[in-house]
């Protein structure tokens, strides 16, 4: 199957892009697709759609403020957003200026501290940091990095509903959405009702907004992640296949995550690693049986990877259906149930 950027794309009305959240975590929508067959429910409406023993696997990443703003101490305005610290002093970042900073050249970031640029990395640049721990200035001075179809800057509300309520491990500079709509009270109903959880830790880069800049998806490279997936994670994951139990992913995010770590069988066998998995119809998935998603950017490679888990056509007939009933989308808006394409 040759498919072309193009095959991705669909008009959507801008005022459907939401800027803020639902009131309540829980207040959103949810579009379940199970092949042809759509049907309208509320959030609240999922434990309606899991069964005691089912596995939710959700993305346990917490996002770092990880915007700065600052200037070239050879002149020039500059925006940095770091795309992943990869030690206390070294951290891969996009830099937005006028001229692009060269190799030692120097930024001071929110007149707070100084950085070096030593190189680039594709379209990243390295950055070091002559004194000083990039985890403890990104919390002291940076800016939560809301995602650029967002036209506010950060707001107070945005500090706590642009985080999930399970995120622990720091690292991530875009939010794992499909978790946003979860709260406490409904974790607590899913367990009593028998569903299990487990968590994998998957660190979102800025490159989940990057566009795709081919024409034939084929020759699209994906960004690179770290991940993690725990032993008790891995054990649940076989304990459920054992026994005929669903795995449900919270977001594409964890079903990456899975996947990467995963063998043809189904097995995790590389429990850490980075992974540029590129997920496209014809894909064979391993692990995930259902994925819980919230609705994703034209042309992107996320709208890919859920047109390659419940079928292309599945997939545009759901979100043509969810334009004209005025659906949320993106960060903020609603969230589908996708049932894979070879149940149906």
């Amino acid at each position: 199957m040759s498919l072309t950027v193009d095959d991705f794309d669909f008009p959507l009305p801008p005022e459907l892009i939401a800027q803020h959240p639902a009131g309540d975590r829980t207040g959103s929508r949810l579009l379940r697709v199970s092949g042809t067959r759509v049907t309208d429910l509320h959030f609240r409406d999922l434990p309606s759609l899991l069964a005691p023993g089912d596995l939710l696997v959700f993305n346990d990443t917490r996002v770092i403020k990880a915007r700065f703003f600052g200037r070239k101490t050879s002149g020039g305005q500059v925006e940095v957003l770091i795309e992943r610290i990869v030690d206390a002093r070294h951290a891969l970042a996009q830099v937005r200026a006028s001229k692009s900073p060269r190799s030692g050249g120097r930024m001071v970031l929110e007149e707070a501290f100084e950085v070096v640029c030593t190189g680039r990395e594709g379209e990243f640049f390295l950055l070091e940091l002559p004194e000083g721990d990039f985890w403890a200035l990104c919390e002291r001075h940076g800016r939560l990095p809301l995602p650029p179809y967002i036209a506010h800057p950060a707001e107070a509300d945005d500090q706590t509903r642009y985080q999930t309520v399970y995120a622990r491990h720091p690292g991530a500079v875009a939010a794992p959405t499909a978790g946003l709509h979860f709260d406490a009270a409904m974790l607590d109903a899913l367990r009593a009702q028998g569903v299990e959880t487990a968590f994998v830790t998957l660190h979102v880069g800025a490159g989940t907004f990057q566009p795709v800049r081919v024409d034939r998806i084929a020759d699209h490279h994906m960004h690179r992640e770290r991940y993690e997936v725990p032993s008790a994670t891995s054990l649940a994951i076989a304990e459920a296949r054992r026994a005929g139990r669903r795995i449900v992913a919270v977001g594409t995010t964890s079903l990456r995550a899975l996947e990467s770590a995963s063998d043809e069988h189904g097995d995790i066998v590389a429990p850490v690693g980075d992974t540029d998995i590129f997920i496209t119809p014809g894909y064979r998935f391993r692990v995930v049986d259902r994925l819980i998603t919230n609705f994703h950017l034209p042309r992107s490679t996320l709208l890919m990877l859920v047109s390659a888990f419940a079928g292309i056509d599945h997939i545009r007939a759901a979100y043509a259906h969810a334009i004209a009933g005025r659906y949320r989308f993106f960060s903020y808006g609603d969230a589908m149930w996708l049932e894979p394409v070879r149940s149906v």
